[in-house]
């Protein structure tokens, strides 16, 4: 394992116009300038960032993989990982910022608002993290895997995912609970990966309706990419 990278200095702004369609309030002025003052307070506070290490696979079996002598223990993504021998271990977060400045709103649509922006800043940093690790490490096509997504591969795995990244917590604030949950809450960690085939995790995720899904769910994926596949290299 490499010694952790963090991402600061992320830029962060935000489409008023298309949140307001995005959260149905567009055409409504007294919920649309409650909205822009929580944008003014938010934008200049915000400060995403992420942080990520590069790993190498020692080994694969079919139901777990070693990275850098850690175990994770997951058969899709010992079959995603088949031919990779480098991998990026990552947390994406909104910031402490942001999360500080949430907890003091009481109005419960106001805290629906902004949760949104905070999701905002996060997608800000995971933008940040692929485009620096595609130019950084001259990738080209990339997925990820993060856990807690699929029941494959659980979310008690936040626990050695995030002995690969050192010290999160004192890196860019995020904490990792006994609940394995983590804090600020918007916050996402996970695996890159170089792949030449496409992979979503929501490609094997039956959660109907999820606001956050990449790609449609496909019942037949599991059964002819993942359930009799599996190696040890």
């Amino acid at each position: 394992m490499s010694d952790a990278v963090r991402l600061t200095d992320i830029p962060f702004s935000l489409d008023v116009p298309a949140m307001l369609k995005k959260l149905r309030i567009d055409g409504r002025p007294q919920y649309a300038d409650r909205f822009a003052r929580l944008v003014e307070q938010a934008v200049p506070l915000a400060r995403p960032k992420a942080l990520h290490a590069v790993s190498y696979v020692d080994s694969r079996a079919e139901n777990h993989v070693v990275l850098d002598g850690v175990t994770l223990t997951s058969r899709v993504l010992s079959v995603n990982l088949d031919g990779v021998h480098r991998v990026f271990p990552f947390v994406v977060t909104c910031g402490v910022e942001l999360d500080c400045w949430s907890r003091g709103i009481r109005d419960m649509l106001e805290r629906f608002w902004a949760d949104a922006i905070m999701e905002e800043a996060l997608r800000a940093a995971f933008d940040a993290l692929k485009d620096h690790l595609v130019r950084r490490y001259d990738l080209g096509h990339t997925a990820f895997m993060t856990p807690g997504s699929l029941e494959d591969w659980p979310i008690e795995q936040q626990a050695p995912l995030f002995s690969l990244l050192g010290d999160p917590h004192a890196q860019i604030g995020v904490q990792l609970a006994d609940t394995f949950m983590m804090t600020p809450v918007k916050s996402v960690s996970g695996l890159h990966f170089p792949t030449e085939a496409s992979f979503e995790n929501c490609q094997l995720c039956p959660r109907d309706p999820c606001p956050n899904r990449r790609a449609p769910y496909d019942p037949d994926l599991y059964r002819t990419r993942y359930l009799h596949r599996g190696s040890n290299s």
